[in-house]
Formats: structure tokens, sequence, C-alpha cells
């Protein structure tokens, strides 16, 4: 059955960006390849994420780095799902991450919307049993 492998999302720098994502969200920086004239192939994902992971990718042109931090408008692009909401939550925020609100209970589960160092918009969930 086909699956979802990567995402992309635009970046200023590469090598912020792996910052962010591997040293404060905690991913794991799966691969770094030199594809030649300063671009690279940048794959970080979830620890323990086998099928689906982000690809960074540096913006190079002025239409490309306008969307860099609102690649879906504004709106919740990411899903970050987690068995412990609670301790991944104040990991995130004594990281630094910068969280838009507190956390809130629905029916699907606990939630909180974070944003990445750019401002891409993130739900830091656990789904309800």
């Amino acid at each position: 059955m086909p699956y979802l492998s990567l995402v992309t999302v635009l970046v200023r720098d590469y090598d912020e960006a792996i910052a962010f994502y591997v040293d404060t969200l905690g991913f794991e920086l799966a691969e770094d390849s030199d594809r030649g004239g300063g671009q690279r192939w940048v794959v970080v994902r979830p620890r323990g994420a086998v099928e689906t992971g982000l690809l960074l990718a540096r913006a190079t042109n002025d239409e490309q780095r306008a969307r860099v931090g609102d690649q879906t408008g504004g709106r919740v692009g990411f899903f970050v799902v987690t068995e412990d909401f609670h301790g991944a939550y104040e990991r995130l925020r004594a990281a630094g991450v910068r969280f838009d609100e507190e956390p809130r209970y629905e029916s699907y589960g606990v939630v909180a919307v974070f944003a990445d160092l750019y401002g891409n918009r993130f739900d830091l969930i656990q789904p309800s049993r």
C-alpha cells in the first residue's frame, strides 16, 4: 500500500532548521546529503518514525522565501502525536518552543498549537483512547 513519505517544509537556512527540529523538537536527522550548488537533501523525522518525515528545503527564490513560515496560510499544517502530552509539552516549552495557546481538552484528545522557528503551525496532540 502506498504511504506518504516526505512533506516539504521551506526553510531559510539548513543548519538553523536542523538545529530547531533536531535539538529543540527532538526529531532525528535521517539524512543530510550534499546535492551540489549549495543544495542539500535534508530529512528529519520524529524519533521512531519510519514512514513519514520532513524534507527541509532551503528557499532559493523570492517566491519561495515569501512562503517560509506560512506554507499553509496560517492554518495548522503539521500534527505531532505523542503518548505523553504533558511530558512533551513541558519539554518543548523548556526548550523554548513557542506555544500559541494553553493545552485544551477536546473530544479527540488533548492538544496545543505551537510554531516552529519560522512560524509554521503544528498541533501537539495526544489522542483520546
